[in-house]
């Protein structure tokens, strides 16, 4: 009996020169910086398992990155985005790939998927409007596309601002989520 792949495989399964060269002979495809056989169509799961072959499993992925294992974003992000909870009293890890950074966040602003803790749509929708130093007009796409997956809308984004005093920045975020709910009803 043959035994089947894993679903992604990363460094510990193979060498990476063995990965490389079973990409270039077209039977598997790149994951991030994991790799998964050609027969797996690449979803949420794959994209959570690639994370974890690589990030501590105590990281939240977020942003730009939740977009990602989302599927909101087609790529994953250059530098990942993680966040701590600020009650885990943890050390971030330094890595090159990687940003921390420690925020409060409640159980219902989280997925599990493949065992990785990922912000739900609305939270990843609301934390890119809100903490993106620069917005681009292609993160307006991104946000609506998020509101897509979730199933929400402005209402429900202010009434997550809402929730928190002393928030930074809710009326910036507020008009760049109003932005990209236009263009869900083009």
């Amino acid at each position: 009996m043959s035994q089947r792949l894993p679903r992604v495989l990363s460094r510990v399964d193979l060498p990476l020169a063995e990965l490389t060269a079973a990409r270039l002979d077209g039977e598997v495809y790149a994951v991030d910086e994991c790799f998964s056989p050609l027969d797996e169509f690449e979803a949420t799961q794959h994209r959570a398992l690639a994370l974890l072959a690589s990030f501590p499993r105590r990281l939240i992925a977020e942003q730009h990155t939740a977009a990602w294992v989302l599927g909101a974003q087609p790529a994953p992000p250059p530098v990942h985005q993680f966040c701590v909870s600020i009650e885990a009293r943890t050390r971030p890890t330094i890595a090159l790939r990687m940003s921390v950074r420690e925020v409060v966040i409640d159980d219902g602003d989280l997925l599990q998927m493949a065992g990785l803790a990922v912000t739900t749509p609305l939270r990843t929708a609301v934390d890119l409007a809100r903490c993106s130093p620069v917005f681009r007009d292609r993160d307006l796409p991104l946000v609506a596309e998020l509101m897509r997956i979730g199933g929400f809308g402005v209402e429900d984004c202010a009434e997550l601002l809402n929730r928190r005093r002393n928030l930074p920045d809710k009326r910036l975020a507020l008009a760049r989520l109003v932005a990209a709910a236009s263009l869900r009803q083009i």
